[in-house]
């Protein structure tokens, strides 16, 4: 568990490969397990929690993800953040409504407290299929915001502005039943990319599978941040998570290390206009022009209109538009590939 940076700029994210400091609930042949985290510190005084988690999870099994904030006086109940599994026929892939008390709520994917907490628990259920087989549990990341926060603009990394990464185009429509695929046609692309770098073509998938893949029935969507890096860090040796970042600068260090992160924007004030009144748009950054603008796969191009997919914005755009999000961000790549100095511990 990593926790260690001094100055996190409002955002922190907890990273967790070793389960043994965990308690384990349940007896070895029971038909689920829970693991219960130790006391964990989210380095900034929180108000908003997202958990991600990768896991190997053959057909037939399933996890269920819970937090609860950790305060002087008491603790709040156990929010479920999601249950989860690679194929829901056998057991549920959804987020859980109706969860709102005296000290929170979870907005479909994101636990959002009225008081802000340093510290919480985990509670992992791992679910055994029919058939005998458990799920194995490979990572757990915690990112924790404190959405008050405004820390001051960073220096941009100019080194890397005229720099890009070639990331295969795809759209998100044309496919049958195709609705609001943006996440997952981001993912997708992502994936895609380093099928080709590392020469892994099972990365490489249609668009509509990685969608169906990710569906949440209860939001009945495919934009749950968490199912979507889930699916991602399912595939051996890849690791995703769902992180909030202070400033564009990181985007620009993780460009410079070769690493396409996949960002949440509002679609609205990205294209210039003053209000937004859109969902939410994910999209890959590919890069930046000489100039700093930022150069963005859009999965909502339209090839038929002879539209492609890569796309520049203005950088003060992008800036307003990310920031509706909390600068949040989908990171996929290989385990132990390079990543940016992790200066403000924003990601693993």
């Amino acid at each position: 568990m990593k926790t260690r940076h001094a100055e996190h700029r409002g955002k922190a994210f907890v990273a967790i490969t070793d389960f043994s400091k965990f308690e384990s609930e349940g007896e070895p042949s029971a038909a689920a397990r829970t693991l219960v985290s130790p006391k964990l510190s989210t380095g900034v005084s929180a108000n908003e929690i997202i958990v991600s988690w990768n896991a190997d999870a053959p057909e037939g099994t399933g996890i269920k993800v819970e937090a609860k904030a950790l305060y002087a006086d008491h603790a709040s109940k156990w929010y479920t953040l999601g249950l989860w599994s690679k194929d829901a026929k056998a057991f549920p892939r959804e987020s859980v409504l109706h969860q709102k008390d005296g000290d929170g709520d979870v907005h479909t994917d994101t636990l959002a407290l009225k008081k802000p907490t340093n510290h919480l628990q985990l509670r992992i259920t791992l679910n055994r299929s029919l058939s005998g087989t458990m799920p194995a549990l490979k990572f757990l990341g915690i990112s924790a915001t404190d959405t008050h926060a405004i820390p001051a603009p960073l220096e941009p990394n100019h080194a890397v502005w005229g720099k890009e990464v070639v990331v295969p185009g795809r759209p998100q429509s044309g496919w049958p039943g195709a609705s609001g695929w943006c996440s997952p046609t981001s993912t997708d692309m992502v994936l895609a990319f380093w099928a080709e770098k590392k020469h892994r073509p099972e990365l490489d998938l249609p668009v509509p599978d990685v969608a169906h893949a990710i569906y949440d029935r209860v939001y009945d969507g495919t934009g749950n941040w968490p199912f979507n890096t889930a699916f991602a860090g399912s595939f051996p040796g890849i690791r995703a998570y769902v992180s909030r970042f202070s400033d564009i600068r990181e985007l620009e260090e993780w460009i410079g290390t070769g690493s396409p992160p996949i960002v949440s924007v509002s679609y609205d004030l990205l294209r210039g206009k003053e209000k937004d009144n859109d969902p939410g748009h994910l999209m890959v950054c590919d890069g930046f022009t000489a100039t700093g603008d930022i150069v963005l796969n859009d999965p909502a191009h339209h090839p038929e209109r002879g539209e492609v997919c890569r796309r520049i914005f203005p950088r003060a755009n992008f800036l307003k538009a990310w920031a509706k999000s909390h600068n949040t961000v989908y990171l996929i790549y290989p385990e132990g590939a390079k990543r940016p100095p992790n200066r403000y511990g924003h990601w693993e």
